[in-house]
């Protein structure tokens, strides 16, 4: 039997996940994933690939706020709302994410200036509005009305406990499953099987699986120290891991209808 056994969220694009017992499923993601996200001064987005440290910031969602701290200063937080008042939304700006312009707008001015100043350069925290429509990749997409938030390119990934266990066993010194960012984890069944699944539910709500997820130096990012941590296990997937130029693990996912999904939800392949 195949069972949902972890899932997380993302709030801002390449800070700390959020582990949750339940979710609701949206079309263009897990509700409140990767809805928010850091830019530079020309509005592109900025990750963990140059900046690292972005893992140690700590992110939770309490009493109608995501909590954000930096490393283990929990007394240096600040706290976003999770819904917005229209009169408080300032205009909105053109972010930049890989080949996308997305329409967002700044969540406020003390939340930037946080930012820069542990990061020592000027960023802005932006949001994604219920009215702006980021398109997944239309090569990939199952319908023209496919969209995602903030994630590289697809509103879910699912990775299986068993693929995390067969590359562990072929590196010496094992990684987490935090290095491959997941929102979805399952026990049971064959190692990288998920990556060959076109439909299949977890609980009641239909998934297709669209495409393997491509990776790159994020994997090999300690999320504990906020560093790279040399080239495993980058370097081993590269070995036997390969579609074409891309190293993968994993696979993308869009949903069918929107609903709810939690731990313990059994996926059935159909």
């Amino acid at each position: 039997m195949l069972q949902l056994s972890e899932i997380w969220i993302y709030p801002v694009k390449s800070l700390s996940g959020i582990s949750l017992k339940q979710s609701n499923v949206t079309h263009r993601g897990l509700e409140h994933d990767r809805r928010w996200m850091l830019v530079d001064e020309q509005g592109v987005f900025i990750s963990q690939r140059e900046n690292p440290e972005l893992a140690l910031f700590k992110t939770e969602i309490l009493d109608g706020s995501l909590v954000i701290s930096y490393k283990e200063d929990l007394f240096d937080i600040i706290k976003v709302p999770l819904e917005y008042s229209p009169r408080v939304v300032k205009e909105n700006l053109e972010t930049v994410i890989w080949e996308d312009t997305v329409d967002a707008y700044e969540v406020g001015d003390e939340f930037s200036a946080w930012f820069s100043k542990i990061l020592k350069r000027v960023v802005r925290l932006v949001y994604m509005p219920e009215d702006s429509n980021r398109k997944v990749d239309p090569d990939y997409a199952i319908t023209t009305s496919d969209i995602t938030s903030f994630s590289d390119g697809f509103p879910f990934l699912i990775i299986g406990q068993s693929s995390l266990d067969d590359l562990n066993s072929r590196l010496k010194e094992a990684v987490s499953m935090k290095r491959f960012r997941p929102n979805f984890v399952f026990n049971g069944g064959k190692a990288y099987e998920e990556e060959t699944w076109k439909n299949f539910t977890i609980g009641n709500l239909s998934f297709y699986g669209v495409k393997p997820c491509g990776r790159c130096v994020v994997v090999t990012i300690d999320p504990k120290k906020g560093i790279l941590a040399g080239k495993e296990p980058l370097r081993t997937l590269s070995k036997y891991k390969n579609v074409g130029n891309s190293v993968i693990f994993g696979q993308n996912l869009i949903v069918q209808k929107e609903g709810s999904v939690a731990i313990s939800d059994v996926l059935t392949i159909i």
